[in-house]
């Protein structure tokens, strides 16, 4: 094959089987033509001293072209070791699983129901099975206990109040599925096995803004639309378990504490006195739970799920380890102080749940899901420094190559700039920080599904004419209906 043929139909797997297939990659960052019998490897672009390569966008907005000098490939080998382990556990007899019946139940329904509607992807039921492993599988094997002590350090070392476990899926792979089908694992086993350190029927889901939490109602066991039900996640005999799930989606602003009494700065002065104390006019922590998550607390355990994760970290401790991010000019500053602000709000939520709910026998933990599970710029880290508590890969290659997703062009607008653009601005003394997003959203997006950039730009997916296979594999992984 040539490297055209790429373009022309990039789908070489089912979305509802193990990948076997993957296109190669050149050395100039662009599909060579020829397929690698085997599985993609989990990789992404590191953010490391490399030399600069061939350089420009086209003018069809390329998505393969390298433009940037600060990053380069390489494999997550912890990602594909826990991976490799878990193909092994899936293969293995159901006799050897070491899960509960309750999830060997859910298993063999998620691999193999005759599903009428809109069956589950491959890649939304491997990130579950990498969940169940984790949780129900590697504490009792000296090969799983040796991941989960690397998963705590990462933790400890990024911020010991809290225990992450990240799921890392391409945009249009179907988080919001994955999500359900989480919350059906949890909650069927709660009520069989009792709310603890494993299971639990409450669920903290959080979100960047109102748009992604309206959507995500769906997970909501009342829902009219409810994924359980509607797209028959759960066997219809295990549905009424599914009621005493307790759900509540927010976004993070709502972590901010409010004040509980408004007060005119006259009035703030006069009742404060010569001392200067005052009323207590801003809420307690324990008053913003009751507030945002009231139907939570008092639970022994609570499972906290962010949506677009990478939004949510604490800022880099100094003198931890050589990835300390570069200094930012002042147009990069301004991106920076909205990112950390925004994170500061998110983890100190969580941060307070995890205060107030569970002990150290029965410790609350967070699963992130994200496209881009990078640190972002203002982290203290270099930007796009994957989270190292990431345990699942499906990367935006993987997508095109299951036809999940259709190939991406990168628009050619204002935000696109060309090298003469480029190198007049850098011979002006700076390069803006819009010609540097701009040309970080076309780089990133090849290994990593998108940009991890302060503002996402989502690729308009192209509407040419594919191939017969191509359509048929869209109509086929879709039913007419998005993934979800």
């Amino acid at each position: 094959m040539d490297r055209q043929s790429f373009f022309n139909n990039p789908i070489l797997n089912s979305p509802y089987e193990l990948p076997l297939r993957h296109w190669e990659m050149g050395a100039d960052n662009k599909p060579t033509g020829a397929v690698i019998e085997s599985r993609r490897p989990s990789s992404n672009r590191t953010p490391i001293a490399t030399p600069r390569a061939n350089g420009g966008l086209s003018q069809q907005g390329d998505l393969f072209n390298e433009i940037i000098d600060d990053v380069a490939y390489r494999e997550n080998e912890f990602i594909n070791n826990i991976r490799a382990e878990v193909a092994r556990w899936r293969d293995s007899d159901e006799s050897e699983w070491g899960v509960t019946a309750e999830t060997a139940r859910l298993l063999k329904h998620w691999r193999h129901f005759d599903f009428p509607s809109i069956r589950p992807f491959f890649c939304q039921v491997e990130a579950v099975e990498t969940l169940i492993w984790l949780i129900e599988v590697a504490p009792g094997t000296k090969t799983g206990k040796q991941y989960l002590a690397r998963i705590a350090e990462a933790n400890a070392d990024s911020d010991p109040d809290l225990y992450r476990i990240a799921l890392k899926l391409a945009t249009g792979a179907g988080k919001t599925t994955v999500m359900a089908m989480v919350i059906a694992w949890q909650t069927i086993n709660a009520n069989r096995h009792g709310v603890g350190d494993k299971f639990t029927n409450g669920f903290l889901i959080t979100t960047p803004g109102i748009t992604i939490r309206d959507r995500l109602r769906v997970l909501l066991p009342n829902d009219p639309n409810s994924y359980y039900e509607e797209r028959q996640l759960v066997p219809r005999d295990l549905l009424p378990l599914m009621n005493t799930a307790r759900v509540v989606i927010t976004n993070y602003h709502a972590y901010e504490l409010k004040n509980t009494l408004d007060l005119a700065s006259g009035t703030r002065a006069m009742l404060a006195g010569p001392a200067g104390a005052g009323p207590q006019t801003m809420e307690t922590p324990g008053q913003m739970l009751q507030r945002v998550m009231k139907e939570l607390v008092g639970l022994k355990n609570v499972l906290m799920i962010n949506d677009e994760a990478h939004h949510c970290y604490r800022h880099r401790p100094d003198g931890l380890g050589d990835d300390e991010e570069r200094p930012l000019d002042a147009d990069e500053q301004d991106d920076a102080r909205k990112n950390a602000e925004a994170a500061r709000v998110w983890i100190k939520g969580l941060e307070t749940v995890r205060a107030h709910i569970g002990n150290d026998r029965c410790r609350p933990k967070v699963i992130d899901l994200s496209a881009t599970p990078f640190f972002l710029r203002g982290s203290g880290y270099q930007e796009g420094t994957l989270f190292p508590w990431t345990v699942c890969d499906f990367s935006l290659m993987d997508a095109l190559e299951c036809g999940i997703v259709k190939l991406p062009r990168i628009p050619i607008d204002d935000n696109v700039v060309t090298m003469g653009e480029m190198r007049s601005t850098a011979n002006s003394g700076r390069t803006s920080a819009r010609t540097r997003r701009a040309a970080r959203s076309a780089s990133f997006a090849a290994g990593a599904g998108a940009a991890p950039s302060t503002r996402r730009r989502s690729p308009t997916f192209s509407r040419q004419r594919s191939t017969s296979s191509t359509t048929a594999t869209r109509r086929s992984s879709t039913n007419g209906r998005p993934p979800g």
